[in-house]
């Protein structure tokens, strides 16, 4: 039987890359940063939360894979730019970066806090600007990188109690675009993942008493939410592996591209 880490392998142009993955600590960060590193990546791992992150990492390494902790928000300009710095002196050229980090806080509109609108776009949206000005900073110089933003189905579909999350992500959606678009000319690759559903810490805090995946997979009607045609949640491994083909050289021509992983629950509108 093939492992996990001999197919993540046949995806050429990973191995011995340097690949800073922000939200590393959980969810599917930590599994973009599992999968990378077990494709031969040097895994840079970024998230505002030093313990988990500290704990992550040092499961990376008992199963002999390459990974280094960093902890800064990226919402902080300079402390990423700092942090871009750290990693290129320590580990080196920074060759493929994941933007993972993100945030939710849901409530209608007309009741949502000043702070959970702000919280949400400056993660989600300002962290994302923050951490690809760095890096492509770098990349341009070297003329060639891979970056991938993990997003949201919800940045294209309208979701009720998510305004605030959907704006955050169809604007990181649309920003990664943008970059790519001017980043092209140096052979900088810049993609978009968007999950729908899936098992994480997030998704679950989310569902609150309504927890049962049934409740996600089968949808809301009187939320205006349809369900998953493939009757399931998606797992991190699912986006983490979308991710890993999209910075890998399989995809050397594909370029400001939004890969849904959701299970058709967008029906591709």
């Amino acid at each position: 039987m093939t492992s996990r880490r001999e197919i993540a392998m046949e995806l050429s142009g990973i191995e011995a890359k340097i690949a800073l993955v922000t939200g590393a600590a959980q969810g599917i960060g930590a599994e973009v940063a599992r999968t990378l590193a077990s494709a031969g990546a040097h895994i840079a791992a970024v998230d505002s939360n030093a313990e988990r992150l500290a704990t992550f990492v040092a499961k990376l390494e008992a199963e002999s894979l390459s990974a280094r902790a960093y902890t800064v928000d990226v919402r902080h300009g300079e402390a990423v730019d700092e942090l871009v710095g750290q990693v290129e002196n320590k580990q080196g050229p920074i060759g493929i970066l994941v933007n993972a980090a993100g945030v939710l806080r849901t409530g209608k509109v007309v009741e949502l806090p000043n702070q959970d609108w702000n919280d949400v776009l400056s993660v989600n949206a300002g962290g994302v600007f923050n951490v690809c000005r760095a890096v492509a900073r770098q990349m341009i110089h070297r003329r060639q990188g891979a970056i991938v933003t993990v997003a949201s189905n919800a940045a294209g579909v309208p979701r009720v109690e998510m305004a605030a999350y959907a704006a955050s992500k169809a604007a990181s959606a649309q920003f990664t675009r943008c970059l790519g678009l001017e980043l092209a000319e140096y052979g900088i690759r810049c993609n978009i993942v968007s999950p729908g559903s899936t098992d994480t810490p997030m998704l679950r805090s989310m569902l609150g008493s309504h927890a049962d995946p049934a409740f996600a997979i089968g949808g809301s009607p009187a939320a205006f939410r349809v369900g998953i045609p493939l009757r399931k949640l998606a797992q991190p491994r699912d986006v983490a592996d979308a991710v890993a083909f999209l910075v890998s050289d399989q995809a050397g021509h594909i370029t400001m591209h939004d890969l849904y992983v959701d299970g058709g629950a967008a029906l591709h509108v």
